[in-house]
């Protein structure tokens, strides 16, 4: 590991950095935000944020480069995306430490975050060779129908805390290869982030001889998200973040006609059939519930499980949890590192106070963590309690690891209404051997979430499915499939090369 000073060296990171650029140089004159750690509470520099004087700059940089992008072919569009992969592969331990170190995720995560921006590189790579439109026969003789795609404009892309570096990737590799330019605010907590993954892009434009403008960073409070989804000069706005924030958002965006790609919440769920195999539904409900501290927005929040197993289910988990270590997650020895910041852990206890006075039972009772090593103030121990089916906390996503356990009884049907009567459908799974069990899980009468699982947990997505959920998670596509095409407009093209001028519907208007 790299210490601190000599890890933003290398990623190319001032003590004191101006929090906005639209290219190599930096600039900002507004507040400083401090980048502190969760891990040992140190602070790490600060930042300036943007005025409005600074966003302004930043836009007439990006709506400049987006004339003379867009008109690249997409394929060399793509090779700019393969180079901007490559030079992550350089940079990966490097970038996965800081993530780790800034956000508090464990090292492999941080690792694995970078490996997902480095796969949605290869992605869009080969995705900028297959930009597809579609033809279809003409009603009218001598006439010839297609639609086609064209870049879209400039693409706002507010991220949050949790994923720093992994998000704006999926974004920005797709809307890339598809033409656009890109205006990034990232989170407050996590602003060294932003600022290094913008120096790795640089040098790839850089060297490819690409104008400024075509990546931008804005680091600021919340007044920089308003701007971006009042100004209609971002015809996309993708946010990432709480439910709240996107309702903000999309009413913002809607009100001027344009379109938000909203990534909010998830309150997921692990439904445990008596045909489960237990050691591989003790490992999935695990990891969903304590990785990165339980601060996913595909974190397993609940597990319903059928009361025919749920004692012995229950007692795997007690005893997994007794494995867990607490500490440092740069330490490859710790499975759980910090929550983000003290308000989080506030939230957490002030979650573990609702769940005694809503009638759970402590399976086990987590804690803020305090003492050598906890000096930040930032750790907690995680909590497994005994809900009933209708209390108010089962509602609710607490951004922390708090895992329920629910009993269901009877058909798989209880279990599929239990899982599905929340507001939230971001991500599910079903732990079962058995093959109708899991068929019914996956149909229209099953899992409404937009991600549906069989045999793994609900946290860890891959690159080549699209990512995104419906109902309060905000029915947002994004990464894979074909989520490319929210970056782009779409047009249908009718070409006549007959000598004649016939109308559709048989429509008769002679002169």
């Amino acid at each position: 590991m790299l210490a601190t000073d000599a890890l933003l060296k290398e990623l190319g990171i001032s003590k004191e950095q101006s929090g906005c650029s639209t290219g190599k140089n930096w600039f900002g004159s507004g507040a400083a935000i401090t980048a502190s750690s969760p891990v040992d509470g140190k602070t790490l520099g600060t930042v300036t944020s943007a005025t409005v004087e600074d966003y302004e700059q930043v836009l007439q940089t990006a709506a400049e480069a987006f004339e003379s992008f867009r008109m690249l072919p997409a394929p060399q569009r793509g090779e700019l995306v393969r180079c901007f992969g490559n030079k992550l592969r350089e940079k990966k331990a490097a970038l996965g430490q800081l993530v780790s170190y800034e956000m508090g995720k464990s090292y492999q995560e941080g690792l694995g975050e970078v490996q997902e921006m480095i796969d949605i590189c290869d992605f869009a790579v080969g995705l900028s060779r297959q930009l597809h439109g579609f033809t279809m026969h003409s009603e009218r003789p001598g006439h010839r129908m297609y639609e086609q795609y064209h870049p879209l404009g400039i693409v706002g892309i507010i991220s949050a805390f949790n994923f720093p570096v992994a998000v704006w990737s999926w974004n920005v590799a797709l809307a890339w290869v598809c033409g656009d330019v890109c205006v990034w605010k990232p989170s407050e907590k996590a602003p060294l982030c932003s600022i290094a993954c913008q120096n790795i892009i640089s040098e790839a434009l850089e060297e490819m001889g690409l104008p400024e403008g075509i990546s931008c960073v804005i680091n600021g409070d919340a007044a920089v998200g308003k701007w971006m989804a009042e100004d209609r000069r971002m015809p996309l706005v993708s946010a990432t973040g709480s439910t709240r924030m996107g309702k903000s958002v999309a009413a913002t965006v809607g009100q001027r006609l344009g379109r938000s790609l909203l990534e909010l919440g998830g309150n997921n769920a692990i439904i445990v059939t008596p045909d489960a195999d237990i050691k591989m539904t003790v490992i999935g409900a695990v990891f969903g519930a304590v990785g990165t501290c339980g601060q996913r927005c595909t974190s397993t929040r609940r597990l319903i499980v059928h009361d025919s197993i749920f004692d012995t289910v229950k007692e795997a988990l007690v005893a997994a949890y007794k494995q867990l270590r607490i500490g440092d997650p740069l330490d490859e020895n710790n499975h759980v590192g910090p929550l983000i910041d003290t308000d989080a852990v506030k939230m957490y206890t002030d979650a573990l106070e609702a769940v005694e006075a809503q009638g759970g039972q402590w399976v086990v009772k987590g804690e803020a963590l305090s003492g050598k090593g906890y000096e930040s103030g930032c750790y907690v121990s995680p909590s497994i309690a005994e809900m009933p089916q209708d209390a108010e906390a089962l509602q609710e996503e607490t951004f922390a690891p708090l895992l329920y356990l629910i009993r269901y009884s009877g058909e798989l049907s209880n279990a599929i209404a239990l899982q599905n009567d929340v507001s939230q459908g971001l991500s599910s799974a079903i732990m079962t051997q058995n093959l109708r069990e899991a068929e019914q899980f996956l149909s229209h009468q099953g899992s409404d979430c937009g991600i549906a699982n069989v045999n793994i947990g609900t946290s860890g997505a891959e690159i080549g499915g699209a990512f995104g959920g419906e109902k309060d998670t905000g029915g947002g596509r994004e990464s894979g499939s074909d989520a490319w095409k929210v970056y782009m407009r779409r047009q249908t093209n009718t070409i006549n090369y007959s000598p004649e001028l016939p109308l559709a519907q048989g429509i008769k208007f002679d002169l």
